[in-house]
C-alpha cells in the first residue's frame, strides 16, 4: 500500500526518507515535506499551482487538504506544527509550533504565528494574523483569550506525540 505521489508539469513532490504519508493521502507538484513529518489518511497536499513547503516533525491529519493560490499564495508550514482532522489550509503561513484544530479553515495570506492556536472550525479570513500566545476562535475568527503556557508547551509534546505514532503507523504497514 502506497500514498499518491504525483508529479505536476515536471515537478515531483519531495520528501524526507523519515516523513510519514499514509496510503490513502496525496502529494502532488511543488511540494517539501520535512523530517518526521506526518500527513495522514485522506489528506490531499497539492501543490500544482505554487509551493508547499512542509517542516520538520508537522503532522496533518485526517482528510485535511493544504493548497495554494495561483501564483499569489504559497503554503508555508513550519516546524512542529498541528493541524486537525479536516482542517483547510489555503495559501497561508503556520510559523513553527502552533496548532490549528480540527475543521479550521486558515485562508489566503492568512499567518498563525509560532504559539498560536485556532480553534476547532474556526475561519481565519483572509489576510488575519493570529498573534503569538493567543486563541481564535468562531466564524470569522476572532481572538477570545491569552494561551497558558501549560497549552503553549502542549503543542510541542502533541508535535512529539504525532512524529512517534507515526513511527508507529510505518511499522504496522512493513507488517502487512
Amino acid at each position: 500500500m502506497s500514498p499518491t505521489i504525483l508529479p505536476f508539469e515536471g515537478t515531483t513532490p519531495r520528501i524526507h526518507d523519515s516523513a510519514f504519508v499514509a496510503p490513502t493521502a496525496c502529494v502532488i507538484g511543488d511540494v517539501t515535506i520535512g523530517a518526521e513529518s506526518s500527513i495522514w489518511y485522506g489528506v490531499t497536499v497539492r501543490g500544482d499551482v505554487n509551493h508547499i513547503r512542509i517542516g520538520a516533525r508537522t503532522n496533518i491529519q485526517d482528510n485535511s487538504t493544504v493548497h495554494v493560490t495561483t501564483a499569489k499564495w504559497p503554503t508555508f508550514i513550519g516546524d512542529d506544527v498541528l493541524i486537525g482532522h479536516m482542517a483547510m489550509i489555503h495559501g497561508c503561513t503556520l510559523e513553527d509550533r502552533c496548532f490549528i484544530g480540527m475543521k479550521a479553515c486558515i485562508m489566503d495570506g492568512a499567518v498563525v504565528e509560532s504559539g498560536a492556536m485556532v480553534a476547532a472550525g474556526a475561519l481565519i479570513g483572509p489576510g488575519k494574523r493570529v498573534e503569538t500566545g493567543s486563541l481564535w476562535a468562531g466564524v470569522p475568527a476572532r481572538r477570545v483569550r491569552v494561551l497558558g503556557d501549560d497549552e503553549v508547551a502542549g503543542f510541542q509534546r502533541g508535535a512529539d506525540h504525532y512524529a512517534d505514532l507515526a513511527r508507529r503507523h510505518v511499522a504496522m504497514l512493513k507488517e502487512l
